[in-house]
C-alpha cells in the first residue's frame, strides 16, 4: 500500500475521505466533457480519480512536493499533467491557451484569492466548481439584502451564476476542519462587458463594503466630489448589502461623472 500524504496545517490541507462526496464534486463538471480541466490542490487524488473515470481531460496543480510524489506514483495517467507550483502564480493563458474549467477541494485559507484569480481569466473559464468553507460559499451565492452579501458576491455574480449545491459535514475530512464545508458551481453568464468603467466598479464595491454599516453616501464620500448633485439620489441612503449588481453598475456610470480627481 502506498504511503499516505501527511496533511500539512501550513498549506491548509484537509483531505476528503468520503468517496461519494468526491464523486459528486467531480460530477459538477459532467456538462463540460472534452474541455480541459484544471484541478487545484489534488492532494492524494480523491477527486482526481473520479474526474479521470469520467474521461475528463485533467491537469492538476499541486504546491506540496509530497503530494506531487504520491500522484506521480499512483496516477500514471497524469504523466506530464502534474504542475508542481502555486495556482495563484500560474499564467493560465500560457499553460492552456484555450478555455478550461477549474475544480478543486480548495484550501480554505486562500479560497477567496482562488476565485479572484478565476475572475482574472473569466473569458477562459466557463465553469468553476468545488468545495470551500461553508461561510465563503454562502457569501459567493448571497443575494442583495442578505448579511452575507458582500464584495465577493457582487464581483463574482457580475460575471458568473453561482449555485450553492450542498453542505458537507466536518467528519468526512482528515483532519476534520473546525467549520462546515460546501460545494458550489459558478457558470459564466452571457455578460461580455459590464457597460461601465470596470476598475471604478471594483473600487466602488470594495469601498462601500469595507464600511458596510455606513450608508452609501458616507462610505463613498472620498470618491465623489463634494456637493455633487447625485448625492441627493435615494440610493445613497441605502447600505451596500441592499444594492444589486445592476445597481452598482448604474451607480458606477453616475459616479464617474462626479469623481474626485487625483
Amino acid at each position: 500500500m502506498a504511503k499516505l500524504v501527511r496533511p500539512k496545517k501550513s498549506l491548509g490541507q484537509h483531505f476528503l475521505t468520503d468517496l461519494d462526496i468526491a464523486r459528486r464534486i467531480a460530477e459538477t463538471l459532467s456538462d463540460y466533457k472534452g474541455m480541459p480541466i484544471l484541478e487545484v490542490g489534488p492532494g492524494m487524488g480523491v477527486l482526481t480519480q473520479y474526474l479521470l473515470a469520467e474521461g475528463q481531460d485533467v491537469t492538476v496543480v499541486e504546491i506540496d512536493a509530497e503530494s506531487v510524489a504520491y500522484l506521480n506514483k499512483n496516477f500514471p495517467q497524469l504523466q506530464g499533467r502534474i504542475v508542481e507550483g502555486d495556482f495563484l502564480q500560474m499564467n493560465l493563458s500560457e499553460v492552456f491557451g484555450k478555455n478550461l474549467c477549474v475544480i478543486g477541494n480548495y484550501p480554505y485559507n486562500i479560497s477567496s484569492q482562488i476565485f479572484f484569480k478565476v475572475l482574472d481569466y473569466k473569458d477562459m473559464v466557463p465553469c468553476c466548481s468545488g468545495m470551500i468553507q461553508k461561510e465563503v460559499a454562502e457569501r459567493l451565492a448571497a443575494k442583495p439584502g442578505s448579511k452575507t452579501y458582500g464584495i465577493l458576491s457582487v464581483l463574482m455574480q457580475a460575471w458568473y451564476d453561482v449555485e450553492y449545491l450542498f453542505t458537507v459535514p466536518e467528519h468526512v475530512f482528515n483532519p476534520p476542519p473546525k467549520v462546515k464545508s460546501a460545494v458550489i458551481r459558478m457558470t459564466r453568464n452571457n455578460v461580455t462587458s459590464l457597460g461601465c468603467n470596470e476598475q471604478l466598479f471594483k473600487r466602488i464595491v470594495k469601498t462601500a463594503f469595507n464600511q458596510r454599516r455606513k450608508t452609501m453616501r458616507n462610505s463613498l464620500k472620498p470618491i465623489i466630489e463634494q456637493g455633487a448633485p447625485i448625492l441627493a439620489n435615494e440610493i445613497f441612503n441605502l447600505r451596500p448589502e441592499q444594492i444589486s449588481v445592476a445597481q452598482f453598475i448604474e451607480l458606477t456610470n453616475e459616479i464617474e461623472k462626479h469623481i474626485v480627481k487625483p
